[in-house]
């Protein structure tokens, strides 16, 4: 129920993101959902792709910094309290939420979320016992 999750520090310099973009293109990687943060001088780009091994090679064959994270994907109502909802199930178990970013899944009605979390088979644990959806990196891999 885990999900590789790409990130690549960036120097926050015109054209490195459009770099990184075009570079996954060519080697044929989809990318699912991404979140950036960033500082004057640098950013993380965190990626979901189709192909994260692939991806995570690409890049570093080509001189990005770049490291794979396991995180989780959360399905959800897209409606008021969906999120909050995972968040209370999260809190209840005492597990410490790192980040997370979002993105609407294919039919509309739901949201997905990725979330970094401290204990993660506790997080998966939690989240499932209560009914909450938690995809298979195969899952979110080919939305």
């Amino acid at each position: 129920m885990k999900v590789k999750q790409i990130s690549v520090f960036l120097e926050n310099k015109r054209g490195r993101l459009a770099a990184v973009t075009k570079l996954l293109a060519a080697a044929g990687v989809n990318i699912r959902a991404l979140s950036i943060a960033d500082t004057s001088d640098f950013g993380i780009l965190r990626l979901i792709v189709d192909k994260p091994d692939l991806a995570y090679q690409a890049l570093k064959e080509n001189g990005f910094t770049v490291s794979s994270t396991e995180v989780i994907a959360v399905e959800m109502p897209d409606a008021p309290g969906g999120l909050a909802r995972v968040l209370e199930v999260l809190d209840q178990e005492s597990v410490n939420l790192e980040y997370l970013y979002a993105f609407v899944g294919q039919s509309g009605h739901e949201a997905l979320n990725i979330f970094r979390v401290e204990k993660i088979d506790e997080a998966v644990t939690a989240l499932q016992k209560n009914n909450i959806k938690v995809l298979s990196g195969e899952e979110v891999y080919s939305l």
